[in-house]
């Protein structure tokens, strides 16, 4: 049965807070489905794309990465922002891998996007899978601190599995390479 009644939400005004270099803080009064107006807090960000390289099949490239935001060192895909609005999600995934991990992709897979926290941003991450690598000139950002780490996939999806892993962005990309490659380890 379904519990959700009829209807959609509607934005009925919206105060921006802020604006950085990356998001835009607001508060938006919303209509929503069952007719009650609040006020959200909104951070709206113009989406992302992450991208699992494949070496060969048995070896994935990874970023160990240092985030502010996370306390520390993370390792993680590679992965960036849309630069541009309405810019191809896959023409993102290509860049930030020759950018961060030094390498072309002859192959690229969708995996599917997510939403990183939905309950007060619109930040959406275009996930896939990229093999059939060659060289590229790495060429990192000055706020990007990150050395390249090449690690059997196996062994990435055991790290992911004991949560020392704990990007979302980057478990979601092995758990749907992993589907899309036979569901198997």
């Amino acid at each position: 049965m379904d519990r959700n009644p009829p209807g959609e939400g509607a934005l009925v005004g919206r105060r921006k807070v802020h604006q950085g270099r990356v998001v835009e803080v607001a508060v938006d009064r919303v209509r929503l489905p069952n007719g009650v107006e609040v006020d959200l807090d909104m951070v709206r960000h113009p989406g992302a794309a992450a991208v699992l390289p494949f070496v060969d099949d048995d070896t994935v490239l990874l970023v160990r990465q240092y985030r502010w935001a996370a306390g520390g060192w993370i390792l993680e895909v590679p992965a960036g922002k849309l630069d541009a609005a309405g810019e191809d999600p896959a023409a993102c995934a290509a860049r930030e891998l020759a950018e961060e991990a030094g390498c072309r992709a002859g192959r690229l897979e969708p995996l599917g996007f997510i939403w990183t926290a939905p309950g007060f941003t619109d930040e959406k991450i275009h996930l896939f899978m990229a093999s059939d690598l060659t060289p590229a000139t790495q060429e990192l950002d000055r706020d990007e601190v990150l050395t390249v780490v090449r690690m059997p996939f196996r062994q990435v999806l055991a790290l992911a599995e004991a949560g020392e892993i704990p990007d979302a962005k980057t478990q979601a990309a092995l758990f749907q390479a992993r589907l899309r490659r036979g569901g198997g380890r």
